[in-house]
């Protein structure tokens, strides 16, 4: 016969509450045993954390700044007007005798146009076509009076000036390019920071777990002490060593558990982890043997990162500089021509029957005459900030390279300083168990055994440390070359679609 274990309960229970009870067991299992590797960690922080959430923000913004420029290159349609336009007061009327009077007038003269334009980049002159319709009513007179312009097209072209629609075509698609890589190397900057914290918390951790077995082994040593002190086989000295050495060690443990709590709650804070729950780190294993070369680290930098394009960007800024600075300096001068159909009328209807043509040309002039060297003294002072930036931007490419350069030969001596600390971990955690059976036997002192106590966690910390700085240099050089020398391919969306 089967019984279930609810069925086995008092009777004074609710089977209710003692499901609930079991959740609550089974929710804390699984929050207090959440284990994180640093691959999670570092997704976490691009996906949800508050830093990744600023750069989508930025990013987005940028999306939008340049939807606005390219707006600007489209067929714009507008309606303008005054709806209504009353007017009622007293104005003066030169009368034929020379004399001034002062009439009342009372009117409403209203008017719309509606306009459709296009700006045309090449020449920075824009084409139209326009309708208009003005109505005149005399209140005093009791009269109204319509005027209008069925249909016209028109043609505005600056003559020798600056044209910003030219070279806005050429800087802005720039901008917007070096905005998206910007946004890459934000995330890769904030995967860095995510792989301090989670090495932070990692060891936190490790130095909570030392405190603890260091803690363990000093009072199992302490106990074997008093056997052997019991037998005279030792010291009251080194009975004492050994108290100190356990004080020591609950101290170690209550530190580290307060180091571990604090690591705790800012590695949550910046990922955005919504959890109660203790987080379990699981140290990354050594990494595999990645083969680098400074060129392919530099050409993949110069072809991803954002400095990369703003090279280019800055010296179409200073080329466009000296442009405007000589084309307002001389002969300006726009030509505006208009051909279409006007009419007037008593009644819109009138307005559409036989309308006459109407033809406008305008040249304006704008010749400086003297500016005592105002305008010589502008365009030198943007060619000579042309070639300050000419300078600047080699210098700064210069720099680019050097920087890649030297991240990439700190990251091959971390990898190899990696090794030499995991081999020192390992022959230090075997030496320490040699140490110990040692003393024991009574073989070694326990200035000894203290000694080969403290090589055994420094090698353990050191293990950690060289951990932490060889994926910090990974993550780094990731950020400086937006490229993944892990899985060889770019970390941009064009980059991908090459490979």
């Amino acid at each position: 016969m089967k019984y279930r274990f609810i069925d086995m309960l008092p009777k004074s229970y609710s089977k209710t509450w003692v499901l609930l009870f079991f959740l609550c067991v089974i929710y804390q299992t699984f929050a207090q045993n959440s284990k994180l590797t640093l691959e999670e960690v570092v997704q976490m922080a691009k996906n949800q954390s508050i830093s990744a959430r600023q750069a989508a923000t930025t990013k987005e913004t940028k999306y939008w700044e340049y939807r606005t420029f390219q707006s600007n290159y489209k067929p714009q349609l507008t309606l303008n007007g005054n709806l209504p336009a009353f007017t009622r007061s007293f104005r003066e009327v030169l009368q034929p005798d020379g004399t001034i009077q002062f009439q009342p007038v009372r009117n409403n003269n209203s008017a719309l146009n509606l306009s459709l334009s296009q700006s045309i980049a090449a020449t920075g002159g824009s084409i139209y076509a326009t309708s208009q319709l003005q109505r005149f009513d005399d209140f005093d007179r009791k009269n109204t009076l319509y005027n209008g312009t069925p249909f016209a097209v028109g043609y505005l072209q600056p003559l020798l000036r600056f044209n910003s629609f030219k070279w806005d075509k050429k800087i802005e698609p720039l901008k917007f390019n070096e905005s998206q890589q910007a946004y890459l190397e934000t995330l890769e900057l904030i995967s860095l920071r995510a792989s301090a914290i989670f090495f932070d918390l990692l060891l936190a951790q490790v130095n909570l777990q030392i405190a603890e077995t260091n803690l363990t082994s000093t009072q199992n040593i302490l106990k074997v002490a008093n056997e052997k002190y019991e037998l005279g086989k030792n010291s009251r000295n080194e009975i004492l060593q050994l108290q100190l050495e356990l004080l020591k060690g609950q101290k170690a443990v209550g530190v580290s558990k307060r180091d571990l709590e604090i690591a705790s709650l800012n590695l949550k804070a910046y990922i955005g982890l919504q959890t109660e729950g203790k987080i379990e780190l699981q140290a990354p294993a050594p990494p595999a043997t990645l083969v680098l070369s400074s060129e392919k680290a530099i050409q993949e930098a110069f072809a991803n990162r954002s400095d990369a394009i703003a090279f280019g960007r800055r010296t179409l800024e200073a080329e466009r500089a000296v442009a405007k600075a000589k084309g307002d300096n001389g002969l300006n001068a726009t030509l505006t021509a208009t051909l279409g159909f006007s009419n007037r009328g008593q009644t819109v209807p009138e307005l559409y029957r036989r309308p006459q043509d109407q033809q406008t040309i305008q040249l304006e002039l704008d010749i400086p005459i003297l500016d005592w060297g105002r305008s010589k003294s502008r365009t030198k002072t943007a060619q000579a900030q042309q070639q300050l930036t000419q300078y600047t931007v080699e210098q700064d490419k210069q720099n680019f390279r050097q920087e890649i350069y030297t991240q990439v030969t700190l990251f091959e001596m971390l990898r190899d300083q990696l090794e030499l600390t995991l081999k020192a971990d390992s022959i230090a955690s075997e030496k320490y168990k040699i140490a110990q059976e040692r003393y024991v036997l009574g073989n070694l002192s326990i200035t000894d055994l203290s000694i080969s106590f403290t090589e055994k966690d420094q090698a353990k910390r050191d293990y950690i440390y060289a951990l932490r700085d060889y994926w910090g240099a990974y993550y780094k050089l990731r950020q400086l070359t937006l490229y993944d020398f892990e899985n060889n391919i770019s970390l941009t969306p064009a980059g991908k679609t090459k490979q």
